[in-house]
């Protein structure tokens, strides 16, 4: 299962020493536990990684993945002739926090998420494709009740054409939406699930009910 397992100023892997570690304070341990009884879907391949060290005395990160077997698109390889790779799309789940609370935050715990995808080249023209992507959040948001405050955040759309020798590569459209919101609440659980209902939004699959599958490491069990 999904082991989590942060210090202060750090996320090493377990084993790691930490001379100067950081007890996690009572509050992170509970977000904690309730990252680990989040339901995602499936479909959603999910993995502890390293958290970043020097935002928030204390974080973790969760990397996330959804292969579209179905999605039928060409992309080019190294070569620059066409493959038939499976496009992705790759997500990313970060929860900080700081005791003391950060001004900007206007709270003690912060989450940060990136869910990044390509697209059918032909929605590169579509001047509501961004629009749609972040109501696309709104309702992840809406749909794991995660109730959350001073949410900002972009969407970037990199539309990609080929010219001269490598004119023969077809055209690629990725989208990427980054966001960071305050939690209202003490339910971390619900706040990872709108990241995931998020990425299966981008992804195009169809809605399921809520509580399909208990969040797991997609690693292979140590």
């Amino acid at each position: 299962m999904l082991l989590l397992v942060t210090s202060g100023r750090s996320s090493d892997p377990p084993g790691a020493e930490h001379p100067h570690e950081v007890p996690a304070p009572a509050a992170f341990l509970a977000a904690l536990h309730g990252l680990r009884g989040a339901h995602v879907r499936p479909e959603v391949a999910i993995e502890e990684v390293r958290a970043p060290a020097r935002v928030a005395p204390f974080a973790v990160a969760i990397a996330g993945a959804i292969e579209r077997p179905g999605f039928g698109g060409v992309l080019p390889d190294a070569s620059g002739s066409g493959s038939t790779t499976t496009p992705e799309v790759t997500g990313r789940f970060v929860l900080l926090h700081d005791p003391e609370g950060q001004e900007t935050w206007q709270g003690d715990f912060r989450v940060v998420v990136m869910v990044r995808a390509d697209l059918d080249p032909s929605l590169g023209a579509d001047p509501f494709l961004a629009r749609v992507a972040w109501d696309w959040l709104d309702e992840a948001l809406a749909g794991s009740g995660a109730r959350h405050a001073l949410r900002a955040g972009t969407v970037t759309r990199v539309a990609s054409e080929s010219f001269g020798e490598i004119d023969g590569r077809p055209s690629t459209l990725e989208v990427e939406v980054r966001a960071s919101w305050t939690p209202g609440d003490a339910s971390s659980g619900s706040h990872l699930e709108a990241w995931s209902q998020l990425m299966c939004a981008v992804a195009g699959l169809e809605p399921r009910p809520a509580g399909v599958a208990v969040l797991r490491r997609a690693a292979a069990e140590q």
